[in-house]
């Protein structure tokens, strides 16, 4: 069986970085999938496939992997710099504003 653990990136609908904390332990598939051909859904004989652990730490993510004889690929997350405005948000309703507010 082969797996691959991971830190889920943020929703492209949102800029929070809500569920982006935990390791995530996600197994391949073993086989392709098959069309039903009268009700046209899409099925798998691979019950692994829908297996998705997740873990607090990389650590314990790839302990559980070894203890069970998983080969397992680890993905490094790649983090995104923070985006700091001088000001913020807030300066947009600054009682102290220079110039007009157009929007």
């Amino acid at each position: 069986m082969r797996a691959r653990i991971y830190q889920p990136a943020r929703t492209a609908m949102s800029s929070g970085m809500a569920k982006t904390h935990k390791w995530v332990l996600e197994f391949a598939p073993a086989s392709a999938r098959e069309v039903d051909p009268l009700m046209g859904w899409t099925s798998s004989d691979d019950t692994q496939a829908q297996v998705r652990l997740q873990f607090d730490t990389k650590e314990a993510a790839v302990e559980y992997a070894q203890e069970n004889n998983i080969k397992a690929d680890v993905q490094e997350p790649k983090k995104r710099r923070p985006n700091i405005r001088p000001g913020g948000y807030g300066e947009n309703f600054a009682t102290g504003r220079r110039g007009s507010w157009t929007h």
